[in-house]
């Protein structure tokens, strides 16, 4: 049933690493690694896959989209979804009432809806209704209406698994979000939405297009290259909300990077790593940690495409990232502080050692192994958009399985979820994931140099 493209980020063959995976649970059945690598801590199962928070019913208030059950009954399944979906659609209507308080709501409960849930089939027949009420909101709401409604349709898109359909509505909104994202007097969250929602549309939508690929690095390229030094080398004085704008619009550019072929990676790296080197000297933390891991990024793409990549200055950029790893200076916050140098002490180690802190994401009984900065931009992406709801995606999205090389999504009995895995299975899982990302970046940069 996969509704993405095909060979869209997969893993090599399609399924090839769940086949591995399953040729190994043959053996002795499959559980979540209980030790080993960092991993997050999350909310479970339960709290992931919990029905919509809310929905909006009438121009002042929201409701709950399902209700506990009261005296212990348990709801049918079937009812269940049914009143799901009858709720959604009611979401779908206030959309278009004339009250902002009441679109609003409706907005944050799909959101919230789109990140905890899996509605291909219901949003596949009501993709247009939805396409043309955000439009609207983007075109007529107000800041607060147009981030939510940005961040809806980045959602509407990983929905509709990357398809056709994604493609479609991509084409019709992108235009609008890039009107939105380059006008100066729009609001700055608005902004920020925007670019975050016109990478991740473009990576799951339109990554195939090489035109579009290349006109959305551009816009994006526009709004960071702002922050860059000018002739002089001196940095220029940023306007209130300037950095998160260009920390939003850097990452978006930098998700986007992942999916170039070594041609266009040259030019990127020639033209921005030098530029990026002098913005680590910015006064706003979270834009320093921004290109602190932009640069990690580039480096590592850089090294994947020619083993004898050197940075520019390598000595300077070294004892920068030595400084901002070690920064004492009272006159920033204790936590931007401590944020600050947990991540440069990891992008210093990479650059000198190639050395990357590996993690775990759990989730049901499978893992993801975030195992270099390419996964962790792509990662953090999917995170930021979905929040707690990337787990569930992770389980049962068809477009996330296929681009972390999962495959389709693995359906365990009681029996398997009792079992331990051994060491020796771990490693072997370890290796059919290393192999399928190898074969990921190959194919893809691959796939793509023609067109670029």
């Amino acid at each position: 049933m996969p509704r993405s493209k095909k060979g869209k980020r997969g893993s090599g063959k399609p399924g090839s690493l769940r086949q591995e995976v399953l040729q190994l649970s043959a053996k002795v059945s499959l559980k979540g690694v209980r030790n080993g690598v960092k991993g997050e801590s999350g909310a479970s199962d339960d709290e992931l896959t919990s029905d919509i928070l809310s929905h909006c019913s009438s121009a002042s208030e929201t409701t709950s989209v399902l209700e506990e059950g009261t005296g212990g009954e348990q709801v049918d399944e079937q009812t269940a979804q049914e009143e799901t979906e009858d709720k959604l659609k009611q979401c779908i209507d206030n959309l278009m009432d004339k009250s902002a308080k009441t679109r609003l709501a409706a907005l944050e409960s799909l959101r919230q809806a789109f990140s905890s849930r899996v509605l291909y089939d219901f949003l596949t027949e009501r993709r247009l209704t939805v396409s043309d009420c955000l439009e609207r909101s983007l075109k007529k709401g107000g800041g607060e209406e147009q981030a939510a409604a940005a961040t809806v349709f980045a959602l509407l898109c990983i929905q509709l698994e990357g398809g056709d359909e994604a493609e479609e509505g991509f084409k019709v909104l992108r235009p609008i979000l890039t009107a939105l994202l380059m006008d100066n007097s729009a609001s700055i969250t608005a902004r920020q939405s925007c670019a975050r929602a016109l990478g991740m549309c473009c990576y799951v939508s339109a990554a195939e297009e090489g035109e579009d690929l290349i006109k959305s690095l551009a816009l994006l390229e526009s709004i960071f290259m702002t922050s860059y030094p000018n002739r002089e080398g001196v940095l220029p004085t940023p306007k209130p909300g300037n950095p998160g704008l260009n920390s939003a619009a850097l990452q978006a550019w930098s998700l986007l990077v992942t999916l170039c072929p070594a041609s266009r990676l040259k030019v990127l790296l020639d033209l921005h790593l030098p530029k990026l080197q002098a913005c680590l000297q910015s006064n706003d933390v979270n834009y320093r940690i921004a290109v602190g891991e932009t640069i990690a990024l580039l480096v590592e793409l850089g090294r994947d495409i020619d083993e004898e990549f050197e940075v520019e200055d390598s000595e300077g950029l070294c004892e920068c990232l030595k400084s901002l790893a070690t920064d004492g200076n009272k006159h920033r916050a204790k936590n931007d502080r401590r944020k600050q140098r947990s991540i440069f002490r990891e992008v210093l180690h990479y650059i000198e050692n190639e050395d990357f802190t590996e993690e775990k994401i759990r989730f049901g009984v499978e893992s993801v192994y975030i195992d270099s900065w390419m996964r962790r931009r792509i990662y953090d992406a999917f995170k930021e958009i979905l929040e707690s709801g990337v787990r569930h995606h992770l389980q049962f999205n068809p477009l996330l399985r296929d681009i972390f090389g999962l495959g389709p999504p693995i359906i365990l009995d009681a029996t398997v979820k009792g079992n331990k895995i051994t060491r020796f299975e771990k490693h072997l899982f370890n290796s059919a994931a290393f192999k399928a990302r190898t074969k990921q970046r190959n194919k893809v940069r691959d796939k793509r140099a023609d067109v670029m």
